[in-house]
């Protein structure tokens, strides 16, 4: 039956149309943006799925990031660790030298301090962005290595922790800022107190007062604003076990005074022993700090005994160096294998993001093969299609060939 209302063939015609024009732009979209899953319109799961593994290919970023900064930091530790091996084998040489008694033992020994100075140098230089691993002022430290997700989608990271490494000759054990009745300054007023340093701290005193543990090597410090005045104590001052406070501290007092500070005194008081008293009659606020240096705190603290002036003083040197050396190699081979491993760990972390990225792509990213040939087919099929629709189109007007 044919109908001037109903044009049953034209509809059908536009139907298949429209389903080709849907499919032909669908894939148009895919060719442009080379995704097959853009949107979460286009498949929510995973699309879901891929954006989780796209945060994670971030955070892997991060931690790569990480790694190599870690690395970066432990090679300058492993480095600073066999230079001062290598120092310690040439101070193992000069006491070696020393144990002969037909040899100037005073020179050796200046040679000897210039090298314990250069493994000071060296040690104080090992940081990298401002942590020093071989200093002594760490103990571990934590390098972000892995961002581990759950089956139930937590997610928590992991590190590698690196054993920091006490090279230092000497630490300082503690640093302290006067607080005294000024709050930490002598007053502009000429106002006089009365502050102290122990070791291991100061109190509102300063009162040299070691409890008779006092070592040859251990330094007092004070910094009067800009400038530091330093006493090292001497093996004489040791010896004089009940007044090595006085001598400490006259001896300060005395570093003190070459500073030169203008309106400025410092005066020891004995009747007190071991206290120095400040006055300050200039025209500006000067801060007052203090540092106790104990000569024997770090890794190495032996070496600031070490003295080959004698012959009984070589012969202990040589009984103290071979385990400082060992000291020092094993601080080298812990540093070299925690960079190994960061090194190793860097590398899988740099090969995974590879794989979560290839992941990702083949679960969004289009065919590009596939989709040519779809788009030259339906393109084909919209041509067709269109003709279609104008043939069914012109159905109704052969109707009119009936009432001619």
């Amino acid at each position: 039956m044919s109908s001037i209302l109903t044009n049953t063939s034209s509809m059908v015609a536009l139907q298949t149309l429209r389903s080709v024009n849907s499919n032909l732009m669908k894939t148009q979209d895919e060719i442009s943006t080379g995704k097959s899953v853009a949107t979460a319109k286009d498949n929510s799961a995973v699309w879901a799925i891929s954006k989780v593994m796209e945060a994670d290919v971030k955070g892997f970023k991060g931690i790569s990031s990480s790694l190599s900064l870690g690395e970066s930091t432990v090679a300058v530790a492993r480095q600073a660790a066999e230079t001062v091996t290598e120092l310690l084998t040439d101070i193992k040489g000069k006491i070696v030298a020393a144990q002969e008694d037909n040899v100037d033992r005073a020179k050796i020994q200046t040679d000897i301090a210039a090298l314990r100075s250069q493994i000071s140098t060296v040690v104080g230089a090992a940081q990298f962005n401002g942590l020093n691993l071989v200093d002594g002022s760490q103990t571990t430290v934590d390098v972000l290595a892995s961002l581990d997700r759950q089956a139930n989608g937590t997610v928590t990271t992991s590190s590698i922790t690196i054993n920091a490494q006490d090279l230092s000759i000497g630490g300082y054990v503690a640093s302290d800022v006067f607080s005294a009745s000024t709050g930490g300054t002598i007053s502009t007023d000429g106002d006089t107190f009365v502050a102290s340093l122990d070791q291991g701290g100061g109190t509102d005193d300063i009162t040299i007062a070691n409890g008779g543990t006092w070592a040859a090597g251990d330094q007092v410090s004070i910094s009067i604003g800009n400038k530091t005045a330093t006493y090292t104590v001497t093996a004489n001052d040791v010896l004089a076990a009940s007044s090595t406070d006085d001598l400490v501290a006259v001896g300060l007092k005395n570093a003190i005074d070459a500073l030169g500070i203008s309106n400025f005194t410092v005066d020891y008081d004995s009747g007190t022993p071991g206290e120095l008293v400040f006055t300050n009659n200039g025209a500006a606020d000067l801060a007052v700090s203090g540092q106790f240096k104990n000569a024997g705190s770090g890794g190495l603290g032996v070496l600031s005994t070490v003295d080959v002036s004698t012959a009984s003083g070589a012969a202990a040197a040589l009984g103290n160096i071979e385990s400082l050396i060992q000291t020092g190699i094993d601080a080298a081979a812990e540093f070299g294998s925690a960079q190994s491993r960061i090194d190793i760990q860097n590398k899988f972390v740099m090969k995974l993001s590879d794989s979560l990225k290839a992941g990702i792509g083949s679960l969004v990213d289009a065919d590009m093969e596939e989709a040519s040939a779809r788009l030259q087919a339906l393109q084909v099929q919209q041509q067709l299609g269109i003709q279609s629709l104008s043939i069914a189109n012109q159905a109704p007007q052969n109707i009119l060939a009936l009432f001619r």
